[in-house]
């Protein structure tokens, strides 16, 4: 499949499912009062899918992986997030596993989509 627009890219799309489950999770009673790690949390799950989004249009490869290393980061920023709410027992377990899994998936496939660039860079000098 070719990559026409940042919408096309499955480590956008998958950074944005993980945006949706975030903002779920920040609506729960006891979640949406500490607006402080509410806010973080958002930022961090949103962050990741801008940062594909934004890269998308960087004018070389090297700058586009620049951004999707700080999507990638992004993911974990949310998984130590997800810490701090379970901590705080703002969420259970098995959404604290689902949504730390899913941002697991989403840092994966920003990975391999960063290898892929860089296996596409390195044959092009070939």
């Amino acid at each position: 499949m070719k990559i026409e627009r940042f919408e096309d890219i499955e480590a956008w799309q998958l950074s944005r499912e993980l945006t949706l489950k975030v903002y779920a999770l920040t609506k729960k009673a006891t979640f949406s009062r500490d607006f402080g790690l509410k806010g973080q949390i958002q930022d961090a799950a949103g962050s990741s899918m801008h940062n594909i989004a934004e890269g998308f249009d960087a004018e070389t490869n090297a700058e586009f992986i620049r951004f999707l290393r700080y999507a990638k980061r992004s993911c974990t920023e949310v998984q130590s997030q997800l810490y701090v709410a379970l901590d705080q027992q703002y969420i259970t377990n098995t959404e604290f596993q689902e949504v730390y899994d899913h941002a697991a998936r989403t840092r994966a496939a920003i990975r391999g989509f960063i290898r892929y660039l860089i296996d596409y860079e390195n044959n092009k000098r070939s």
